[in-house]
C-alpha cells in the first residue's frame, strides 16, 4: 500500500513553519532547496505590506543552508506611503538561518505606451523535454516534486546557458493562496541549477544569496527561467537570469555561487 505524498511545501503551526520534504534541496537531504524559504518570505513579506503594495525585489541571504525543521519567520515593516522596506529573518532554535529584504512598491495606475514584450519561446505547451542534471539527486524534493520543469532552450544534460518553464505542483504554504510574486520567488532560485558549467558529481556549486527583481506581476502559473552561469579558480560563481511569463519579461534574478570541490 503506497501513502500519498505531502501536499504543501510547509505547513503552519502557531508561530511556525514547518516544512515537508517538498523543500528538500538536492545538495543535502537535511537541507532546504532555496526556492522554498523565498517562496515562504515572499509569502509573508506580502501579507506584512498588506494590500496595495507590489513585491518589487526581494534579496535572500541563506547564511546557513535552511534546514528540514520547524523555523520562525519574524518581519519588520518600514511604514512608508509609496516604498516599505521589510527585513525578514528565518530562525531555528532561536538561530537566525537566513536574513532577507523585502522592498515593497504601492501600486498605481500610470498612463504610458510599453515597449514590444520580449518573449521566452518557445510556450511550456510546446516543450516536451524534462529537467534532469546527471547525478542530481531526484525524489521528494524540492526540484522533483513540487515543481514542474520543461526546457525550452538549451539542456540541463550538458554544461551551458539554458531556459526552462516552471510551474509549481504544490501550495508553498497549506491553506493559503500562493501568490504571483510567490510564484516567481520559487522560480528564481533554479538560474544555477538549469544554467551549470560544473559536473555534479565533481563539484558543489550552491547558491549563498538570491536577489530578484519583478516589475510587474506574473500571469498564469509558468514562469519561464532564461539562465547563464559564470565560474572562476577563486570558488566564487554568478548565475544571471531572466525571469518571463507568458506575456514577455517580469524581471531578473541573480545568485552569488560557493564552488567547492566534492
Amino acid at each position: 500500500m503506497t501513502h500519498p505524498g505531502p501536499s504543501a511545501v510547509f505547513h503552519s503551526s502557531d508561530d511556525l513553519y514547518c516544512p515537508t520534504g517538498l523543500s528538500r534541496g538536492p545538495w543535502h537531504d537535511d537541507a532546504q532547496h532555496g526556492g522554498a524559504p523565498a517562496a515562504l518570505l515572499a509569502h509573508v513579506a506580502q501579507a506584512e505590506a498588506g494590500p496595495g503594495f507590489f513585491l518589487a525585489r526581494l534579496t535572500l541571504e541563506l547564511t546557513r543552508p535552511v534546514p528540514i525543521a520547524p523555523l520562525r519567520v519574524s518581519a519588520t515593516a518600514g511604514q512608508g506611503r509609496t516604498v516599505r522596506r521589510i527585513d525578514l529573518v528565518i530562525t531555528h532554535e532561536d538561530a537566525p538561518v537566513a536574513r532577507a529584504t523585502a522592498l515593497m512598491i504601492a501600486k498605481s495606475q500610470v498612463d504610458m505606451t510599453s515597449a514590444p514584450a520580449q518573449r521566452l519561446t518557445p510556450e511550456p505547451q510546446a516543450c516536451t523535454e524534462r529537467f534532469q542534471t546527471p547525478g542530481m539527486p531526484t525524489g521528494e524534493r524540492f526540484h522533483d516534486a513540487a515543481m514542474e520543469i520543461l526546457v525550452a532552450r538549451g539542456s540541463t544534460r550538458a554544461p551551458g546557458p539554458a531556459a526552462a518553464w516552471l510551474r509549481l505542483c504544490q501550495p508553498v504554504v497549506a491553506g493559503q493562496h500562493t501568490t504571483p510574486a510567490m510564484r516567481a520567488a520559487a522560480a528564481a532560485d533554479f538560474g544555477n541549477g538549469l544554467s551549470w558549467v560544473l559536473p555534479f558529481d565533481r563539484y558543489i556549486f550552491a547558491n549563498t544569496d538570491l536577489t530578484f527583481y519583478l516589475h510587474r506581476e506574473p500571469v498564469g502559473e509558468w514562469i519561464g527561467v532564461d539562465a547563464a552561469t559564470v565560474a572562476q579558480n577563486n570558488g566564487v560563481g554568478l548565475a544571471s537570469s531572466t525571469l518571463y511569463d507568458g506575456q514577455g519579461t517580469i524581471g531578473m534574478a541573480h545568485q552569488n555561487l560557493l564552488i567547492r570541490a566534492r
